[in-house]
């Protein structure tokens, strides 16, 4: 639902054109097999070892040979795949004559996956595919199968891929990369460690939020947007506080994936752009930068988009002043997620070292997602934020 005082006639173009068939509910992955007859005899599944000794590579090995579907496993995806990873990973491919493929896991698997499938029917390099659009050939079948609530990559067109020299993350989408099905089971992710729920969990949760206010926002991702929030930011202090509680895994999964649906069609913020440096120089999980960042995003973006933080305090029930003030509150209830997840909430406690803030900066800019941010960044407004971030005590904005 779009912001109350949000004038439809002046929305953003929209072009909204589903692609990805959502099967969402305890107990779903039993359907992979059935679900995956329509594609062939012979899948790729594409998983990392952390699912392997979960259990869920050979659930899903066997619910696929139930259906007398011959299953090829590459279980070696590392974290934020690089263009090395998808390489290894599309020679592995070239070996088996495979007619669809299954990414299962979090964001690095179906990332990956992508990547596979980029490679494998239209050749070359994951350089080649940077932007949107650049394969002129059809893509093999894609089933996601996501283990956490975090990134919504199953509800995308993109797959996200460091480049292995520079550590610049490369965007590759194209319509044809999407999901035919995405199995949304929360089961799945009732086995995630408490980290690991916390730093998806509030990747999920910036999703929701810098995607309703990006630039190409508009009245379809915005739908998408609110709808995640109201799901996440009640459930997420429920599953840290209980693990097994199914029901709000369920809404964990579900409103990653709209979050995810709604970067489709909007795209996020500078965020993800000032998140990104911090990944690859000081080794921070992605969610452990995102929670750092966001919140002082929030208060830099208040000046253009302040109005439309409204909505997301108001769902919330926060009480506010005005709309400069809803963004602080905003700001403040991301922060204290934060801390109920146990991460850090400075760049000090982070680790990160403050004399590299101007050379993270130059390379924040270069970051895709900024050019979306309703404020405009450039590398002298990043260094700001990052400074307000590096010794933040939680309280003083």
């Amino acid at each position: 639902m779009a912001d109350p005082k949000h004038n439809l006639n002046e929305s953003a173009d929209i072009d909204y054109a589903p692609r990805t068939r959502v099967v969402f509910g305890a107990g779903t992955l039993s359907r992979l097999g059935d679900l995956s007859r329509p594609f062939g005899r012979r899948a790729l599944l594409v998983t990392d070892q952390g699912l392997k000794s979960a259990g869920h590579e050979d659930r899903a090995i066997e619910f696929l040979r139930r259906e007398e579907i011959d299953v090829v496993v590459y279980d070696d995806v590392t974290p934020n795949p690089t263009t090395d990873d998808v390489d290894a990973a599309t020679a592995f491919a070239k070996e088996h004559a495979i007619d669809f493929i299954i990414g299962l896991g979090g964001g690095s698997s179906m990332d990956c996956a992508k990547g596979i499938n980029f490679l494998l029917t239209n050749g070359g390099c994951m350089e080649d595919y940077w932007g949107i659009g650049k394969a002129t050939k059809p893509m093999l079948p894609l089933i996601a199968v996501p283990t956490t609530a975090g990134t919504g990559s199953e509800a995308q067109s993109f797959a996200v891929i460091s480049n292995a020299k520079t550590h610049l993350k490369m965007a590759c989408g194209d319509k044809k990369a999407a999901a035919r099905i995405a199995i949304l089971d929360p089961e799945l992710t009732t086995t995630m460690p408490t980290f690991v729920t916390a730093v998806t969990g509030i990747d999920a949760i910036s999703h929701a939020v810098e995607s309703y206010v990006s630039k190409p926002s508009n009245v379809v991702s915005k739908m998408f947007a609110r709808q995640a929030w109201n799901l996440l930011n009640p459930a997420f202090e429920r599953v840290l506080a209980d693990a097994n509680h199914l029901a709000s895994r369920g809404d964990m999964l579900l409103g990653a994936h709209l979050a995810g649906a709604s970067i489709e069609n909007s795209m996020l913020g500078a965020t993800h752009a000032l998140a990104n440096p911090l990944t690859a120089h000081f080794d921070l999980t992605h969610g452990v930068a995102i929670g750092l960042m966001l919140p002082h995003v929030i208060k830099y973006n208040a000046r253009a988009v302040g109005s439309s933080y409204v909505q997301f305090v108001t769902d919330a029930g926060i009480d506010f002043k005005d709309t400069d003030d809803a963004a602080l509150q905003l700001a403040r209830r991301i922060v204290s997620l934060v801390r109920m997840a146990k991460l850090p909430v400075s760049l000090k406690e982070a680790g990160v070292d403050a004399e590299l803030l101007p050379q993270l900066a130059g390379e924040a800019a270069e970051q895709w997602t900024g050019r979306f941010n309703p404020r405009t960044v450039n590398a002298a407004d990043l260094l700001e934020i990052y400074q307000c971030a590096l010794n933040f005590d939680g309280e003083s904005f």
